[in-house]
């Protein structure tokens, strides 16, 4: 089994900044490739960035480049999304994920997900 805790949502203003945390935990195995997505009302899930434990692989998808970065600290088995230039359209419950998959870009690849935390951008 494989635990995530996020933590680090909030409000913000729009071109503000936020940094949320995901502490994993259990079956490290289970846990290759770790994925964060987030869902806005009304829409479906998506996927944000991923992030391999092992090399530190990153993929972010295009909305995002260049004002989102995942990263990881093997040592404390954490990984971050540190999010700037945040924009109304970020607004979303944001959730870690863990796969075993070394690829994945959809959440029916994932077998672990975090509670979620919120990330409110205001105009």
């Amino acid at each position: 089994q494989v635990q995530l805790v996020e933590s680090g949502g909030g409000v913000v203003q729009a071109g503000g900044s936020l940094r949320l945390t995901c502490v994993a935990s259990g079956r490290a195995n289970s846990r290759i490739l770790m994925g964060w997505f987030r869902q806005a009302p009304g829409k479906e899930r998506e996927l944000v960035a991923t992030i391999s434990w092992m090399g530190g692989r990153t993929y972010a998808i295009d909305s995002v480049k260049g004002r989102f970065t995942i990263s990881r600290d093997n040592a404390r088995n954490t990984v971050f999304l540190q999010m700037n230039s945040l924009k109304p359209d970020d607004t979303a419950v944001y959730y870690c994920a863990a796969t075993q998959a070394i690829i994945a870009t959809t959440q029916a690849h994932y077998d672990y997900w975090g509670q979620g935390t919120q990330v409110t951008v205001s105009s």
